[in-house]
């Protein structure tokens, strides 16, 4: 979920409410709140705890609430991570640290630490092409044995690395996929859905797609895929979550512009995402 600033720049806490009982109507089963999409570099502590309170009160028990507090400091972590679960988070996602670039081991005593120091669920986050990083399938399958680490969401963009997790895990474990643009192949080949950034304009037409999989009809998936890649992949065409703070805004809510270094489209950038999403018809709620 992307995080709405005001004029001022500051976060816009009622908006946040209003765009995450949008995005429950339009489809989200759980709201990612502070994840990458949130521009969780940029987000104070204060600002962190004081959208998990104002998501949660939002939405109820209508939809998950999973905190984005995982860093590159593991105590850092940590205290994120029990702070976000007074606030009543039903879940924390950790993602892999970056710059310092910790071996294997390394990954598995942070994670394990962090875990352990909530009881709500833990959902662990590959991302390389952000943390220049790669957390290896036999690392989240060892780190699928601990007791509230959940699942996985893999963004790493390889299908071998996918199976080998899905195969290597047990039946509890989930495996989501980080990328709009892979979900029919991680949903057939075992994956259990996505954490999504496409799911703020289409979340109704992605989880029919995953049901379509679910119920054996591939081809139709398959079609259903293919009807989607231009939208799932424009959204990325500059640095996320740039463009999709500007779809969410011509939809009518009120989310402002990213906070410094990342910047509002270009004139010409944002003609060419529009052309490809006026093509669409959207499931978010005109706000």
């Amino acid at each position: 979920m992307i995080t709405p600033f005001d004029e001022r720049g500051e976060v816009d806490y009622r908006e946040a409410g209003r765009l995450a009982r949008a995005l429950v109507a339009s489809g989200s089963d759980g709201l990612v709140v502070t994840g990458t999409t949130g521009e969780s570099p940029t987000l104070t502590a204060e600002e962190c705890l004081g959208l998990y309170s104002s998501v949660k009160a939002a939405i109820g028990d209508s939809a998950s609430v999973i905190a984005g507090t995982g860093t590159s400091n593991t105590a850092e972590s940590v205290t994120n991570s029990r702070d976000a679960q007074r606030e009543g988070a039903d879940a924390v996602m950790l993602v892999v640290p970056c710059y310092n670039k910790p071996p294997q081991e390394g990954l598995y005593q942070h994670f394990r630490k962090v875990a352990e120091s909530v009881s709500i669920p833990s959902i662990l986050y590959n991302v390389p092409g952000r943390t220049s990083l790669n957390m290896t399938a036999d690392t989240v399958i060892r780190l699928s044995e601990i007791d509230n680490i959940v699942g996985v969401k893999e963004a790493g963009g390889d299908m071998g690395q996918v199976s080998r997790i899905v195969e290597g895990t047990g039946d509890d474990f989930r495996l989501w996929s980080g990328n709009d643009d892979e979900v029919f192949d991680i949903v057939a080949a075992g994956g259990y859905g996505v954490i999504s950034v496409a799911s703020h304009l289409i979340g109704n037409q992605l989880k029919g797609m995953i049901g379509m999989v679910l119920e054996g009809d591939v081809a139709a998936a398959a079609a259903e895929h293919r009807r989607l890649l231009d939208i799932n992949t424009v959204i990325f065409t500059v640095s996320s979550p740039i463009p999709i703070k500007h779809a969410v805004a011509r939809r009518g809510y009120r989310v402002g512009v990213p906070r410094l270094p990342l910047v509002p489209l270009t004139e010409a950038e944002a003609a060419r995402i529009d052309a490809v999403v006026d093509r669409y018809e959207l499931d978010l709620p005109l706000g």
